[in-house]
C-alpha cells in the first residue's frame, strides 16, 4: 500500500491505504486514489467512516475504492487516517521515498503554532517531520508520554540496579537520571535533532524563532509507516 500526506495552511493530514502485494503501489491508478482520500481527509477529518462516506463527483470514496477493486483485481482497503490542526502557523509534511509527490512507504505531519513568517516556517517544519521520520519519537514530550511507557522503563532500570545489590535509596536517584535519558531517546523535543546533533529539536525551534520574528510552538507531529 501507500501512506499519503497533504497539508494546506493551517490543516494536514496522513491517510494509510492498502493492498495485498507491494506491486500495487506502482499501479497510477492505485496512486491516484490514495491521493484523492488524503485530499478528502483534509476537509471531511479523519473519521475513516466519514472519509469513505464522502462524496467525490457523484460517487462516494467508498465506491471509488470499490471501482479500484474490481479494475485491479486486488483488495484494497483504507485503514486509518491523521489529522492536525492549527489556530496560527501551519502544517508541514515529509514523505520518505515517495513513488509520487506525497504518497510512500512512510509519511509525517508536523504542526507549528506561530504567527512568524510562513516560508522559515514551513523550511523548519519539513527539517522536523524529516526528523521524525528518521528518529520515531514516542511522544512530543515527556508529559505526552503514555504513562504505562514510563512505568515499564522504571521498573526494568530499577530491577536492573536490584540485581547488582544497590540499596533501594540509591536506587530511586539512579531512575530518575535514568528516564531523564529515556526522555532524549523517545520524544521530540528532547531528541538530538538530526540537522545538527549539537542542540535539541527544543533548542533548534527556540533558534529558529530569530528566523521565524515570533515564538513557535511544535503542536503535534503524526507519523505513519506503512503497516506497523
Amino acid at each position: 500500500g501507500l501512506i499519503g500526506a497533504v497539508t494546506s495552511g493551517t490543516k494536514g493530514v496522513l491517510v494509510e491505504v492498502n493492498s495485498e502485494t507491494d506491486f500495487v503501489a506502482r499501479n497510477e491508478q492505485f496512486q491516484g486514489l490514495v491521493k484523492m482520500i488524503a485530499q478528502v481527509a483534509l476537509h471531511a477529518g479523519a473519521d475513516v467512516e466519514k472519509i469513505k462516506a464522502t462524496k467525490v463527483g457523484s460517487a462516494t470514496v467508498e465506491a471509488a475504492i470499490s471501482d479500484a477493486i474490481a479494475t485491479i483485481g486486488e483488495n484494497m482497503s483504507l485503514r486509518r487516517a491523521a489529522a492536525l490542526e492549527v489556530g496560527k502557523g501551519l502544517v508541514a509534511s515529509y514523505v520518505h521515498g515517495a513513488v509520487i509527490d506525497g504518497a510512500g512507504k512512510l509519511g509525517v505531519i508536523v504542526a507549528l503554532e506561530s504567527a512568524g513568517k510562513a516560508d522559515e516556517l514551513a523550511a523548519l517544519g519539513r527539517q522536523i517531520a524529516m526528523h521524525v521520520a528518521a528518529s520515531n519519537p514516542q511522544a512530543l514530550d515527556a508529559a505526552s508520554l503514555d504513562p504505562e511507557a514510563v512505568r515499564r522503563e522504571k521498573d526494568v532500570m530499577a530491577d536492573k540496579y536490584r540485581q547488582q545489590g544497590k540499596p533501594e535509596a540509591m536506587i530511586e536517584k539512579i531512575v530518575e537520571s535514568g528516564l531523564k535519558t529515556y526522555y532524549k531517546e523517545v520524544t521530540l523535543l528532547e531528541q538530538p535533532f538530526i540537522h545538527d546533533s549539537g542542540k535539541s529539536v527544543a533548542q533548534a525551534v527556540k533558534e529558529a524563532e530569530g528566523r521565524v520574528g515570533a515564538p513557535i510552538k511544535v503542536a503535534g507531529f503524526v507519523r505513519y509507516a506503512l503497516g506497523e
